[in-house]
């Protein structure tokens, strides 16, 4: 399973609060961490969903591959998100690093085993599950009911409240990832974030534009509201 990966350390004993979930047994587990180069796969669609992982620097995609060819990125994780949770034993996604990636994972089982006797971690594992259900059905809507420009919006509104650091969104996903994301084109994707400039909503850092500025959050989050 693990021949993609770049590099590896040995587990070492972790308390799951380095895995980012809190817990009332302080358990000790073991953690492994793992990097990833860009555009290597983490897992593949379903693979047997034996880890859960933990994003600690970097970024990482979830897509699945159409019938016809083209990519649908259900979701961008990024650094302190936990992913891979699955509800049965195989991954319905693939899982690929966008940037040199770091992650931490530990085996499903030896975190369901803890669950069954720490109260904290088992309300850890539903809440993480219930946050997963609420993101897929926002993006459903996302896909389903709103303009190009509203989705744009709302992919920067969600990436303002994850990502901004001293006021700069600095984007590790490509155009074209926020495309598939949004169910778009590359093209239409540009010509929306080119209308928000114009509009004096956003501007940009750098050659690359993928460091922006929200200068108008109000007028952005008008722009998702409508309908």
């Amino acid at each position: 399973m693990f021949v993609r990966i770049a590099t590896e350390r040995s587990p070492r004993p972790n308390s799951l609060r380095d895995f980012g979930m809190t817990c009332s047994s302080n358990t000790i587990v073991s953690l492994s961490e793992f990097t990833y180069k860009k555009g290597t796969e983490v897992y593949g669609e379903k693979e047997p969903a034996e880890y859960v992982y933990q994003v600690k620097v970097g970024a990482v995609r979830s897509y699945k591959l159409l019938t016809d060819g083209r990519r649908q990125i259900g979701a961008f994780h990024l650094p302190g998100d936990i992913f891979g949770l699955e509800n049965d034993g195989a991954h319905r996604f693939t899982a690929e690093a966008i940037i040199d990636t770091t992650v931490h994972l530990i085996k499903r089982q030896s975190l369901e085993m803890v669950a069954k006797s720490d109260v904290m971690v088992a309300k850890n594992l539903f809440r993480m599950t219930t946050a997963n259900l609420h993101h897929a059905e926002d993006h459903m809507l996302l896909l389903g009911r709103k303009t190009s420009l509203e989705r744009v919006a709302a992919f920067l509104l969600e990436m303002d409240k994850r990502l901004t650091a001293a006021g700069v969104i600095a984007l590790p996903m490509s155009r074209r990832d926020i495309a598939d994301y949004l169910g778009l084109t590359l093209e239409t994707v540009s010509r929306a974030l080119s209308r928000l400039h114009e509009l004096g909503v956003l501007g940009f850092v750098g050659n690359t534009q993928r460091q922006i500025v929200l200068q108008d959050r109000a007028k952005l989050a008008s722009l998702d509201l409508q309908s």
